[in-house]
Order: structure tokens, then sequence, then C-alpha cells
């Protein structure tokens, strides 16, 4: 089975080249202000050209207002949009119905109880995201360095599409993959130096990490 790898936060052209070297799926760039990682959608639209036929643009947004989506789509031009904040089930088909966008939903995880928050958007989003709930007194949704509980996942339904989100890193993707066994992971803080500040060297790491756990995922 093909892993799908998405690096998100991305904010220069190093970073961006490092993903697409290593083979990512999908490059993520984050539109919150309150975030290391926010970038202006025209920052997002040239950083994005490089990756045209290689890797999916994914615009992240948390709780948007119409303006900004707007700004965003017909300046970067994603190619997928990741809703990250408590968007309710009607606002993403109303955002997938404008925008005729692939759609990543995004669900903070602690316990098995908070896999049930995905059901009301199924046949809605596209793909889901399980990220970990943010560490108290956060103000961010994600990025925040913290995993959750990965054999929980062993309750998501067989057949769903979701990325694999929060904490991961080299040292700990190999686990990440024998025990959830996901269709795709999600990467950000994982592969920085400091909170926003992606390290080529890391991603190049992080890849030859689950480059060397792909036999467990073969078996």
């Amino acid at each position: 089975m093909t892993l799908d790898i998405k690096i998100c936060g991305l904010k220069t052209p190093e970073a961006v080249g490092a993903a697409l070297a290593g083979g990512a799926s999908h490059i993520g760039f984050i539109f919150f202000a309150r975030s290391p990682r926010h970038v202006e959608p025209e920052d997002a639209a040239r950083l994005r050209e490089a990756a045209r036929g290689k890797a999916l643009a994914v615009a992240v947004t948390v709780d948007a207002e119409d303006a900004v989506l707007e700004r965003i789509v017909s300046i970067m031009q994603p190619d997928m949009l990741q809703l990250h904040g408590k968007e309710p089930p009607e606002r993403v088909a109303a955002i997938k119905a404008r925008y005729r966008l692939p759609i990543i939903k995004a669900f903070p995880i602690r316990e098995a109880a908070d896999l049930r928050a995905a059901e009301p958007y199924r046949g809605i989003a596209d793909r889901y995201l399980f990220d970990a709930k943010p560490p108290e007194g956060s103000q961010l949704p994600g990025g925040n360095g913290v995993s959750f509980d990965w054999p929980l996942l062993a309750a998501v339904p067989a057949g769903t599409d979701y990325f694999l989100s929060g904490g991961l890193n080299a040292e700990n993707v190999g686990q990440a993959l024998r025990v959830a066994r996901p269709p795709a992971i999600d990467i950000s803080s994982g592969v920085e130096t400091a909170p926003g500040v992606k390290s080529p060297a890391r991603i190049e790491e992080f890849f030859s990490a689950v480059q060397a756990a792909g036999q467990h995922r073969q078996a």
C-alpha cells in the first residue's frame, strides 16, 4: 500500500524542496495568524509552484470566514483545503460546494470517544486528519508536537481515508506505522529546529525513517 505523506507548515523554498525531494504526496501551508507557521496567500502561491505535478498543495485554515477563504483560494489556488477548526458538517459541505475542492477535515483525539466526532462528516469530507488534542493552554489546534494513543485508531472503520498526525518525528514514525498502519501521515513540528522553522536535514531524516519502516507496512 502506498503511504501518502504530508509535510505541513512550510514557509521557505528550501523546505518545500526537501519535502518534494523526499517524495511528499502533499505539502501544507498554514493560514492562521496565531501560528508560527502562518504564511500569506501570496507567499504560498509562490512556494507551491515547485510542487505542480509532483505533490498536492493544501491550504490549512481554522474556522476561516468566507472572505479569508476566498482570498486564499483565489491567490494560492490550492489543490485541497484542510479545515482544522470546529467547522460543523454543514459548513464543510458549503465550502466544498463553493470551491469544488477536496476537503481534509481535522479532528482532535485523546480517547476512543473522540473518533465518533468524524461520523457526521462521512460522505462530506474527502479525508480525515486525526491529530492529538492540544495541550492545555495552547492556542494552536495543531503543530503542538504531542501525540495520542495510536492503538485507538484500530476502531476506525475499514476503508476510512485519513492522515495520522500529532507528535510524529524520525524517531517514532516507524512505531506509528507499525501500530496504527495509517494510509497517510502528516508532520509539521517534528521536522523543525524551532517553532515554524523547518529543517531540510530533519525532513530528509524523516523520509529515511519512513523508508526504513516500509517493510513493516508490507507485512
